[in-house]
């Protein structure tokens, strides 16, 4: 996939996912605007990608921050043209009975809130441009019931059907909205999940897990024409005609 001459905004960008797609994305020509909260993370990320990237300290759970994270893309590139809502966290894990209000709160600000204000700051700047691709990390969560993980499973069903929504109001104004359920990812994430060990999940070896730039190819892979029926719809990695598809099989 050719980016040369697009702009790609990346929540949660400092780690994992969000730093292998910055690098994916850079290889293949695109301006990337690195987002996330660890801001000496971000600022080393950029400077090992160069001139194609900029880092911007940025809370998700905050519109503000996220718009004027928006201006400050547009201003460095001239434009903005995929946004990658990939900033999440999974704390708490805790029972509902006995999860903290503040953590289950919070991460609703991060997972959700934080992927809303992604797409109401960036929206209307693709819909003024005529269209651009949002690109949504989902979960498998958003569809089952895992112990312990209610906040993120409440979550990631809230992300699915926002995209979807996006895609209902937003398509025939030229915006792409797919979201990708990568799987298990070796990051951090998967760290915390192991330490807690509550759930099948915690109990899965770590050589099942899929590295992070899988998701990344993936996410370049979906900017393209062939990913345009997923559109309003999640794809999920663990699809071995999508794993085919973007060349991992």
């Amino acid at each position: 996939m050719d980016m040369i001459g697009k702009t790609v905004m990346i929540t949660g960008a400092s780690r994992g996912i969000g730093a292998d797609t910055a690098r994916i994305f850079a290889k293949a020509g695109a301006n990337v605007a690195l987002l996330a909260r660890s801001q000496d993370e971000i600022a080393e990320l950029a400077g090992e990608i160069g001139d194609k990237a900029v880092a911007i300290p940025c809370n998700v759970a905050r519109f503000h921050e996220v718009q004027t994270a928006v201006e400050m893309t547009q201003q460095a590139f001239g434009g903005l043209d995929v946004l990658i809502n990939n900033a999440g966290v999974v704390q708490p894990i805790a029972h509902l009975s006995q999860a903290d209000p503040d953590d289950w709160g919070q991460l609703i600000d991060i997972n959700l809130k934080g992927v809303f204000n992604g797409m109401r700051a960036a929206v209307p700047v693709m819909k003024a441009a005529g269209g651009g691709s949002v690109l949504t990390i989902s979960s498998g969560a958003a569809h089952n019931a895992i112990e312990a993980w209610s906040a993120y499973c409440a979550s990631k069903a809230a992300v699915n059907m926002l995209g979807r929504c996006l895609h209902h109001e937003e398509h025939a104004s030229g915006i792409r909205a797919i979201g990708l359920s990568p799987g298990t990812v070796a990051t951090q994430m998967q760290r915390e999940i192991k330490q807690s060990g509550i759930n099948p999940v915690s109990q899965l070896e770590w050589d099942v897990h899929v590295p992070a730039d899988w998701p990344a190819r993936c996410l370049l892979w979906m900017c393209g024409p062939e990913a345009d029926g997923y559109c309003g719809e999640e794809i999920s990695l663990r699809d071995e005609d999508i794993r085919r598809a973007v060349g991992l099989i």
